[in-house]
């Protein structure tokens, strides 16, 4: 599993699995996060619950983690470095035996289309190699169109929030703001929907306490960047199950099993992310 985020911390769940890590953003040698997203991300992912007694793992506990730091502390990076991030997984897919690829970032419009329309290309670049690539649909939402550049692709699979009714009537859930598609694109996105809100995932600020244990080892975000490790760590455990599937047959698989929640397809895709469904059985 690669990640390109904020980075990741030294958080018990993780154990020995954080295999590399890479900084374009500061240039740091060793792993770290001074945001904390990145960490979050990655414990939704492949979090193995260790410090909560197996109480707050990942979707996929036991997957490999390979890290790109992209995003600063503050949460904010740039096409270079995004593009710098991209490269690296790609120079490192077979090395590291990569078989998905995290985006958790939502990067907004730039005025350099030219270089945007490089890093898309890019990405499905990635795409071609075999890795499933998946990336968050962003923030920016209600209103139609508001997908993340990254998320427009038409390769990856691109993931909103959707609670399926969980939290009531509350009105700060993160589907009523996640991207949306636009009734004119040729294809669905977002791709899926996944729950985003109040996911409790690693804390990087986690603190030994007194007479052993963890204090304040998790923490609660909400977002598309928190609904997309479930969906990418899902891809990891269809692929821990049926190997030598390609990233199409995963895409697929997932989109023909997500369940529809009734809304429209620029809110919900293909429907709401059913891991149960996904893993049952495999199919070309």
């Amino acid at each position: 599993m690669a990640v390109l985020d904020t980075g990741i911390g030294n958080h018990p769940d993780f154990d020995n699995r954080i295999i590399d890590f890479a900084d374009f953003v500061n240039g740091r040698l060793g792993s770290y996060d001074d945001s904390g997203h990145g960490t979050h991300v990655a414990g939704c992912i492949g979090g193995s619950g260790y410090a909560s007694k197996g109480r707050f793992c990942g979707i996929a506990p036991t997957c490999r983690l390979c890290v790109g730091k992209v995003l600063d502390l503050n949460g904010e990076g740039s096409i270079e470095s995004m593009y710098r991030g991209l490269l690296w997984v790609l120079h490192n897919r077979i090395r590291y035996q990569i078989r998905v690829l995290n985006i958790s970032v939502g990067i907004g419009t730039s005025s350099d289309k030219e270089r945007m329309a490089e890093l898309i290309g890019l990405l499905d670049a990635v795409w071609e190699q075999g890795i499933v690539v998946v990336c968050a649909a962003g923030n920016n939402g209600p209103e139609e169109d508001t997908i993340s550049p990254l998320g427009s692709s038409r390769n990856v699979i691109t993931v909103g929030c959707h609670e399926g009714g969980f939290f009531g009537s509350r009105q700060d859930l993160c589907e009523n703001y996640s991207g949306r598609g636009s009734a004119d694109m040729l294809y669905r996105k977002p791709d899926l929907v996944a729950p985003g809100t109040d996911v409790i995932s690693c804390n990087v600020k986690w603190q030994n306490a007194f007479r052993g244990g963890f204090r304040n080892a998790y923490i609660k975000k909400s977002g598309t960047s928190m609904a997309t490790p479930i969906v990418s760590g899902a891809a990891a455990l269809f692929l821990q199950k049926y190997p030598y599937s390609n990233n199409g047959q995963v895409k697929r698989k997932m989109i023909y099993t997500a369940k529809d929640m009734g809304d429209s397809w620029s809110k919900q895709g293909w429907g709401m992310l059913d891991i149960g469904k996904l893993c049952g059985s495999v199919s070309s």
